[in-house]
């Protein structure tokens, strides 16, 4: 479950969130917004910032000298979304990036109970998420075997959840087969009543880029649904995500999926002691732009451990953060790309993420342990 909006009180912001986020910004370009915790990019080109002059992009299209004093600058940049917006003007995505049909809001079921037998993290009961910190989750022997147990855990629940991803399907059965399925395992489903989200998985269907509630709405042929699994086994979080077809996907959907999961893999590659965070992004970034896809910024990989969001904050676009991995410390990396623009519009249910422009979004996780000798991923499956 991606960091960031995930909303510990992050209404308003809570002082850990600000905290975060003033370490962050001045470096970054980070962003605190109202209603969440978000972190975005802001280069020169930024669509979210100088997309919206009303006077700059008119005055470009008008003026052949102004055209020829910015081509080579959005060329050298050309897979920022401004630069694409300079070159493609205000056509929009394609039809073939969106989804038939925009995503609609279904039907909550009652919150599913959990034993009273069943071991919970702090905030199973209250709904209020602790505090951020920036701590890195790095474990003796004893840790690094729950981490293992609970991430493999975590991978088997995931799995067996794609099983269910068929045309008519709810995603709200999938929740309960989810639930029961980690109940039944002695764990807790790590987002249930995590800063009150009502539910034990997130399923993200096409356009919603992550967080998704599950609800009474049928899944549709062609669409693509990314379930997001965690569970919280003898006080350690295994953390993982997968995207999967439902019935006769389109091929640039299917291209978007695998090419995402590519860039898990190249990051993952890179991870080892003494290597620095920074690469991460670096590695997903290049393979987003090999393929003309957009990185969400807003939502981060996170350290995880016996606590559910911790430090570092991991960023996968291209940045230029300090820190480096450490023997014995986990972590998660999520990204989501996009098959237009990255910025997002948040729901009415302070959860779901949906992308701005409709475009299909889709995203892979795995929780990894670093090792003397390199990287162990603890949700292989």
């Amino acid at each position: 479950m991606s960091s960031c909006a995930v909303r510990p009180a992050f209404n308003g912001g809570t002082m850990a969130a600000r905290a975060l986020a003033s370490r962050l910004a001045p470096s970054q370009g980070l962003a605190s917004s109202a209603g969440n915790l978000g972190w975005q990019h802001s280069s020169l080109w930024s669509d979210a910032r100088l997309a919206k002059g009303s006077i700059f992009v008119p005055a470009f299209e008008a003026s052949p000298r102004l055209r020829k004093i910015v081509a080579p600058v959005a060329m050298a940049r050309k897979k920022s979304g401004f630069a694409q917006l300079l070159t493609k003007g205000f056509s929009g995505p394609p039809a073939e990036s969106r989804p038939k049909a925009p995503l609609k809001q279904g039907n909550l079921s009652p919150t599913r109970p959990v034993p009273p037998h069943i071991p919970r993290p702090p905030y199973a009961d209250s709904g209020v998420a602790p505090p951020w910190t920036m701590d890195p989750q790095v474990h003796g022997e004893e840790g690094i075997r729950r981490m293992r147990e609970a991430g493999e855990l975590a991978a088997r629940v995931r799995d067996h959840a794609g099983t269910l991803v068929k045309p008519g399907v709810t995603t709200d059965e999938i929740d309960r087969v989810v639930h029961e399925m980690i109940i039944e395992a002695g764990a807790y489903p790590s987002p249930l009543n995590y800063a009150g989200f009502p539910k034990s998985v997130c399923t993200s269907v096409n356009e919603c880029i992550c967080h998704g509630i599950p609800d009474s709405r049928p899944l549709q042929d062609g669409d693509i649904i990314n379930i997001d699994v965690t569970v919280y086994l003898n006080g350690y979080h295994g953390d993982t995500s997968k995207t999967f077809f439902c019935g006769n996907v389109s091929k640039p959907a299917q291209k978007l999926v695998q090419v995402t999961e590519e860039a898990l893999d190249a990051a993952i590659a890179l991870c080892g002691p003494d290597v620095e965070f920074k690469k991460i992004g670096h590695a997903i970034h290049a393979v987003a732009d090999k393929h003309g896809y957009g990185v969400v910024r807003k939502f981060i990989g996170h350290g995880v451990g016996s606590v559910f969001h911790a430090g570092p904050a991991v960023l996968h676009y291209r940045n230029n953060e300090p820190g480096r991995m450490q023997v014995g410390q986990t972590f998660t990396i999520e990204p989501m790309f996009t098959m237009g623009g990255v910025r997002d519009v948040m729901w009415d249910d302070g959860w779901t993420a949906v992308t701005a422009d409709g475009t299909l979004t889709a995203q892979f996780e795995h929780t990894l342990l670093i090792t003397d000798t390199g990287v162990e991923v603890l949700t292989k499956g």
